[in-house]
């Protein structure tokens, strides 16, 4: 079996990992091809160019490098074509697979395979049937998102979110790191005001104005960050003035740093976050928490027009509970945010129900989703 897959980001770089592995375990003879990171690459994959290459975000930074990406694009789309696979993965990052699943439908029916659905559930969802020119079959991370992919004509499974797959700390490992930080008993508040400067900057403010409020209710409480590699200098700058005398955790990128991320998950009382896939993790760790998140009045009202959902937070809509609280735009403000963590430290198992209901409905305790994925691909084939 041969099977072209691209990646564009560390993300999907995991996500390719994992059913690459599952494929391997499934198949007696398969052979990649295709463009991919560091962990695709363990996996026997030969990038034909640095994934680098395609972790591109925003307009500014796209511009400069537009001929370099159509080039590539159109790269990979004529080595698909000489490589003559079974099918055709191509994992998020929809700018550039989608434009090479294009230029490959249109010279030849090779079966097309997309990993993570768009969430046309949340906004935009003439997105799916756009998809569905090019795309076969859709291996979706969420349990609601297949009859959505199938209305649109693609054939659609679910095959677990990775959240489920992932190490989590033990009660043990959390106890050490209380001691090793001088913890105590002290109230433990888990703030993480997000990965881009744009939601740090903006986040941060409010974020230290809610947490000075809070502890004037509990004055011992301590204040651990864990920051994103992109933004821990101005995560650290942010903050240095905040009360709770804040930990500062170095990015999650080697064993030892991602053991102490996840031991501070599984350490706190509460978590402040800002809005994205981090409730899963905190769901995963049984962390209860309080979500925020604010945008530019422009973006406040463009994206507030478009949104389908009543809540952004995936814990609320995989469990279809309301459970965790959320301040969004307008209501994002530190009064507000201060008295909800206060809430949910004094009454913290409000949300175990919906917590251990969504990673349940996200494939927890059942065969990891790479494997899942690989035998969704062969199923259908």
């Amino acid at each position: 079996m041969k099977v072209f897959i691209i990646a564009g980001e560390p993300s999907g770089d995991a996500l390719g990992q994992a059913v690459m592995a599952g494929l391997k375990e499934l198949v007696q003879e398969v052979r990649f091809d295709g463009i991919g990171g560091p962990l695709m690459e363990g996996e026997g994959l030969k990038s034909r160019f640095a994934m680098d290459e395609l972790s591109v975000m925003g307009l500014a930074e796209v511009l400069p490098k537009y001929r370099q990406l159509k080039r590539r694009i159109a790269e990979t789309a004529q080595a698909v074509l000489v490589s003559q696979p079974d099918v055709l993965l191509t994992i998020d990052s929809p700018d550039f697979c989608l434009r090479v699943a294009k230029l490959v439908k249109a010279r030849q029916n090779i079966r097309t395979v997309h990993y993570v659905a768009p969430s046309v559930w949340a906004w935009r969802s003439g997105r799916a049937a756009k998809m569905a020119k090019v795309i076969d079959h859709v291996l979706a991370l969420l349990p609601f998102e297949p009859p959505l992919m199938e209305a649109a004509g693609m054939d659609c499974d679910f095959v677990g979110h990775p959240i489920v797959a992932q190490q989590q700390a033990t009660a043990q490992e959390a106890a050490a790191f209380r001691a090793d930080h001088g913890l105590g008993n002290a109230p433990l508040i888990l703030t993480l005001p997000g990965s881009r400067r744009g939601e740090v900057t903006r986040l941060a403010p409010v974020f230290g104005e809610a947490l000075t409020r809070i502890l004037k209710v509990h004055p011992d409480a301590r204040v651990v960050l864990p920051a994103a590699g992109p933004v821990v200098s101005v995560v650290e700058d942010l903050t240095k003035d905040w009360p709770g005398r804040p930990i500062l955790l170095a990015p999650a990128i080697d064993d030892q740093t991602q053991a102490s991320k996840r031991s501070a998950f599984r350490a706190a009382d509460v978590a402040l976050a800002a809005s994205g896939t981090v409730s899963l993790e905190l769901a995963a760790a049984r962390t209860p928490m309080v979500i925020a998140y604010d945008m530019s009045w422009l973006s406040r009202q463009i994206i507030g027009r478009m949104l389908k959902i009543d809540t952004v937070t995936l814990v609320n809509l995989v469990s279809e509970t309301r459970t965790v609280p959320e301040f969004i735009g307008a209501n994002c403000k530190p009064d507000l945010i201060a008295t909800s963590v206060l809430g949910t430290l004094k009454t913290p198992t409000k949300q175990e129900e919906a917590m251990a209901l969504t990673m349940q409905r996200l494939g927890e305790g059942q065969e990891p989703p790479g494997l899942r994925a690989a035998r969704a691909i062969l199923a259908r084939l």
